[in-house]
């Protein structure tokens, strides 16, 4: 059974956060027995970190859910620089590693897309990679989707990283005709080699917590969560 769960996405605003936001719904929900963390491991400016924390009752600090934190809502070389820092990227696995040793399942959202740089040397694909952690992708669906997506999971392949499934992700309400059009399941899967996992539809109430547990339910969650391969 997994423990870690990275989720990323192909770009800032591909849906990260509703698709994490949706399955510690679907955990607590159906798996109230169990244990669970999220983290957000690095954030520049206000942002996820506040949500999980308004939308969650978690037992968790901000210090632990966010090890790293930057007051400019920039790349976080960036948002370092500007406060003199560095990002330490030894206190954040410190952190992540002491949460996967105390909690049964942990949810970690990545800061940006795949490509995002994490340092002036590393993209959030080679933290990824380098941290093994076991991934899925999101994929906003709109024109160019599966571009997208053919391209991040190339690039996650170049840095080893264990990439489970893709998501798709409906950031504007869609039709069935345009998902169908815009993110064929059958030609994604052909051209990345990846299961697409399901497609989140879009939500206009972001507190519903029933809600979200449903939508993750419509997923191929549990092959994901009982797959450890």
């Amino acid at each position: 059974m997994l423990n870690t769960l990275l989720i990323t996405g192909t770009d800032t605003e591909a849906g990260k956060t509703v698709l994490t936001t949706a399955l510690a719904a679907y955990w607590q929900k159906y798996y109230p027995q169990r244990s669970w963390g999220i983290m957000k491991p690095i954030q520049s400016g206000i942002g996820d970190r506040e949500w999980y924390q308004k939308l969650f009752t978690l037992e968790q600090s901000a210090e632990e859910i966010t090890p790293l934190y930057f007051q400019a809502p920039l790349a976080p070389p960036i948002a370092a620089a500007k406060e003199n820092r560095q990002v330490d990227l030894a206190l954040v696995w410190q952190a992540l590693s002491k949460l996967r040793s105390q909690r049964d399942f942990v949810l970690v959202e990545a800061l940006g897309g795949l490509g995002s740089p994490i340092t002036e040397e590393l993209t959030g694909a080679d933290l990824a990679g380098e941290w093994r952690l076991p991934t899925v992708l999101v994929v906003p669906v709109r024109l160019g989707a599966i571009a997208q997506a053919v391209a991040n999971v190339a690039l996650a392949r170049q840095s080893c990283v264990n990439l489970k499934g893709i998501v798709l992700n409906c950031v504007q309400p869609r039709t069935d005709a345009e998902i169908a059009d815009w993110t064929p399941y059958q030609l994604i899967q052909s051209l990345t080699n990846t299961p697409v996992l399901g497609c989140l539809p879009y939500l206009d109430n972001l507190t519903d917590l029933d809600k979200f547990a449903q939508i993750a339910s419509d997923l191929d969650w549990e092959t994901l969560i009982f797959r450890n391969d």
